[in-house]
């Protein structure tokens, strides 16, 4: 199996991003193929990173080792789910967007309720509710069997052209940052929804 992106220093996350497309995520008797994912670089250059400024108790997992699961709670609804990249020290991670559920589809049905199956796991929360995985998961292995989550690679990996990169979503800075990755044409990856600042309320 070819991990060698687990050696990719930090400023290489874009392109470990692209090489995650295809690779198959699996939990709670669930397999999702990942279809679209975005990167994130914590080494002080990429403002929409947690790990911009450093450090902190909730991102000490990205700053290694490369291999593990960086979860967190967003809108105090939803879970998401990232891979840590980078060498140990070097904060970088891949936030897993969508997928298409490939194996457990009824499993991950029961999680997600009657949906189409293009909508099992198409956005990051619904993703992670698919999976079955939570907090739990945070600092875990997801490459060597010992926790909740295992990510393999695919059998073929998806070619160059077909791959299409574009701004990330749901960020407040760097949001036209180019670095969300997904398989053309694919009906699993997510709408496309950029980030419009609130305006505050007139007093």
């Amino acid at each position: 199996m070819d991990y060698s992106w687990l050696g990719a220093p930090a400023a290489q996350v874009p392109e470990t991003a692209r090489t995650m497309l295809g690779w198959e995520i699996s939990a709670g008797g669930v397999r999702i193929r990942l279809t679209e994912v975005e990167a994130y670089a914590g080494t002080g250059e990429d403002p929409a990173s947690h790990a911009h400024r450093g450090p902190t108790p909730r991102t000490r997992v990205m700053f290694g080792p490369a291999g593990r699961a960086y979860t967190y709670f967003v809108f105090g609804v939803h879970w998401c789910v990232n891979i840590v990249c980078g060498r140990e020290g070097e904060a970088a991670a891949v936030l897993l967007r969508a997928g298409e559920v490939v194996d457990g589809r009824d499993i991950a049905r029961k999680r997600r309720g009657e949906v189409a199956d293009r909508d099992l796991a198409r956005g990051p929360a619904r993703l992670v509710v698919a999976l079955g995985i939570s907090a739990e998961a945070n600092g875990t292995s997801v490459i060597d069997g010992t926790g909740p989550l295992l990510l393999t690679p695919p059998e073929r990996p998806v070619a160059p052209s077909e791959i299409s990169a574009g701004p990330r979503v749901g960020v407040a800075a760097a949001h036209d940052v180019p670095w969300r990755f997904w398989v053309t044409g694919d009906p699993t990856v997510s709408s496309y929804r950029r980030h419009v600042p609130r305006r505050p309320r007139n007093s």
